[in-house]
């Protein structure tokens, strides 16, 4: 589901892994579908790699995902703009077993932020899973 969906430190929003080249990458944004390089100075992660803390384990990005999906019922979720204090509370109804110690309001915010830009772009749907495993 969120195979080859990256997160670029210091960029805004969500890419798509393009290609490879010498010394770093090309990505297109998800939302604009403009393509740029980055590089191995950029601090990158793949979303399906990202995993939240709860009290017991760590639970997978996608899973979170989920979890935010059957609540909102496919729809987009909390504005990542939203007061703090709605995001703490929203975030615990979806995975009330967080470790309130290690997950920040802007892990939290990053979460809704990214989860409404995978929906906005219908790419958290079972057609692009089924593609995606369909394509390996």
């Amino acid at each position: 589901m969120l195979k080859g969906i990256l997160s670029i430190s210091g960029k805004p929003g969500l890419f798509k892994l393009v290609s490879q080249m010498d010394k770093g990458i090309i990505v297109e944004s998800i939302e604009t579908k403009k393509r740029e390089p980055a590089y191995a100075s950029h601090k990158i992660s793949t979303l399906e790699d990202i995993a939240i803390f709860t009290e017991d384990e760590e639970v997978l990005l996608k899973d979170v995902f989920l979890k935010i999906k059957e609540k909102t019922g496919g729809k987009e979720a909390i504005a990542h703009k939203s007061p703090d204090k709605e995001i703490k509370k929203y975030f615990a109804e979806i995975l009330p077993d967080y470790d309130e110690d290690r997950v920040y309001v802007s892990d939290m915010k990053k979460v809704f932020r990214w989860y409404n830009i995978l929906v906005k772009h219908d790419m958290l749907n079972e057609k692009s899973e089924k593609q995606e495993t369909s394509e390996k």
